[in-house]
């Protein structure tokens, strides 16, 4: 699912060909029978199958077996390998869904999965994460999310999740000019900041328009509008605005930090990095993997291998195509 108007197309994991669901199902049960389990095995079946067909093999599975495949691997593995696994094994829609429940849900809010997953979604992929999120927790995304931020976050979260961005990817230059002249209007040229105007630009327009639209605030300021930002805004608010703008301008980038940010520091983000890898990996991974050499200086395979151990390190790894 790459975003419109972005042309990458660098997966690490493309759907196999030839694939049989049936004989994968048998090597999983072969891998899970009877004493030990064949971690080996289990990683190159699954890590090596689009989303689709991992959904398919576990219909075969039941079929042949009467078992659930997910249950079955959740009783052989454990820990961050388990997790990983779970999230492979999830419609990509529900698996969505259950992180944004998590961060509204959890203790305090962790705003961060809500800027990465409602700020980097086309309109149709939000739509349908919404009724995923409906029919799993019998609760409307938009409420949750109106109940769990406040003040600009929140609206922008809303505005978000309403899912109409124009996405025809036309673009005007002389629109570009003029709402690049009312956000420095609404913020820098003013005493506070017209908040629903930054809101109105970043939510609505599409990302052609917009990435002219920075262009032409740069000609305008001299300075880039990531700066207006930091100068205008705080807190979350801050935050989902740069987000937004770094995603804009290259999507790619923006999940090489994301990713940078679950590694480094004082141990390890597992929710964030098995997030952006399981949901990215048939993406534009290769894409990402180029951005993070650029930006950090070091392989996220070099990485990986650092921060994580065990089968959890090695189907990460076959994940991002190492």
């Amino acid at each position: 699912m790459s975003y419109p108007g972005y042309p990458y197309g660098t997966p690490t994991v493309v759907p196999a060909h030839p694939f049989d669901p049936k004989s994968d199902a048998e090597v999983l049960r072969k891998a899970m029978k009877g004493f030990g389990t064949d971690e080996k095995s289990i990683i190159n079946c699954l890590a090596r199958r689009s989303n689709q067909q991992r959904l398919q093999i576990a219909i075969e599975f039941k079929t042949m077996y009467g078992k659930d495949l997910v249950k079955d691997l959740k009783s052989e593995t454990s820990g961050r390998f388990e997790d990983l696994l779970v999230a492979l094994m999830t419609p990509l829609p529900q698996f969505y869904a259950k992180e944004l429940n998590d961060a509204i849900r959890g203790l305090g809010t962790d705003e961060d999965v809500l800027i990465e997953v409602l700020g980097t979604k086309s309109n149709n992929e939000i739509r349908t994460i919404r009724q995923a999120y409906t029919s799993m927790y019998g609760r409307n995304l938009e409420e949750d999310l109106k109940g769990d931020t406040s003040g600009t976050f929140k609206r922008l979260m809303v505005s978000l999740c309403n899912a109409c961005r124009d996405e025809s990817m036309v673009t005007n230059q002389a629109n570009a000019a003029a709402d690049a002249r009312e956000l420095l209007k609404a913020g820098e040229l003013r005493l506070g900041t017209d908040e629903s105007t930054f809101n109105m630009v970043l939510c609505q327009r599409n990302f052609a328009q917009l990435r002219l639209i920075f262009e032409e605030y740069y000609k305008i300021t001299g300075h880039d509008i990531e700066q207006a930002v930091k100068n205008e805004f705080s807190g979350n608010s801050r935050d989902c605005l740069l987000a937004i703008i770094r995603s804009i301008r290259n999507q790619p980038g923006f999940f090489a930090k994301c990713l940078h940010n679950a590694i480094a520091g004082l141990g390890t983000n597992d929710k964030k990095l098995i997030r952006v890898v399981v949901t990215r990996c048939e993406v534009d991974m290769g894409e990402i993997k180029q951005n993070y050499l650029a930006q950090y200086g070091k392989t996220l395979a070099d990485d990986i291998k650092g921060d994580t151990s065990g089968d959890y390190k090695k189907c990460l790894l076959a994940l991002i195509g190492e």
